[in-house]
């Protein structure tokens, strides 16, 4: 794929979603920071359900701090592995209110320094809380980018730093939002939806299907 065909790929989705954003619901860099580990192997709806009970109770690390992880367990267990979630997102308060007076840190590795925070976690909140033009690569991002040729990469890492580099500057902060959202809903995993796509024709996959639906013409 080149760079004109990337470009274009990239105009197309700003066209269609100007202002595109995450699915998890949060107010402040600490709700997403609790919200993005909770949806490891879960879904954005069930994490939402699971923080409208417990945002309003408790939204700082403080105050979950203080329900300790028993009380946390409780509004989190309809949420997979939530025992673990739980542990790991007590640490992590504990770790913010001593090492940074409350507040998330705006660092690379103080974030991946917190108890369940890995380099895909501490991107979005890079990207998403801090507007940094971080590359959260998960399952989506990593089968988009090599079913239509966008950045091959065997590894999740691979496909990130590729991504960083081919991805047009003026792209880069909300790339990795169209791109999760284009594989959520239209590049799915067993049946893509090739018909309704808008970048069918500048994809390079194989295997799929016409006719492409016409790019959306930019508002003036």
């Amino acid at each position: 794929m080149n760079s004109t065909q990337r470009h274009e790929i990239f105009s197309r989705l700003r066209a269609a979603n100007p202002h595109p954003t995450t699915e998890l619901e949060y107010t402040t860099p600490f709700e997403l920071l609790v919200a993005v580990t909770l949806s490891a192997q879960s879904t954005d709806k069930g994490v939402n359900r699971a923080t409208r009970r417990l945002f309003p109770v408790a939204n700082t690390p403080q105050a979950i701090h203080a329900l300790g992880e028993a009380g946390l367990e409780d509004y989190i267990r309809t949420i997979g592995l939530y025992k673990s979630k739980a542990r790991h997102i007590i640490a992590a308060c504990r770790m913010l209110i001593d090492l940074h007076n409350g507040e998330v840190p705006h660092d690379r590795a103080a974030l991946e320094a917190l108890p369940g925070v890995g380099r895909k976690t501490a991107n979005v909140i890079l990207n998403t809380a801090f507007g940094e033009p971080t590359m959260a690569v998960d399952t989506h991002i990593f089968r988009v980018s090599n079913r239509i040729g966008l950045a091959p990469g065997k590894t999740v890492l691979a496909v990130e730093k590729k991504l960083l580099k081919v991805i047009p500057t003026e792209f880069r902060v909300d790339a990795h939002h169209w791109l999760i959202l284009h594989g959520r809903y239209t590049c799915v995993a067993r049946t893509p939806k090739c018909a309704e796509c808008i970048i069918a024709d500048l994809c390079e996959f194989k295997g799929k299907t016409w006719p492409p639906k016409p790019a959306p013409t930019p508002a003036n």
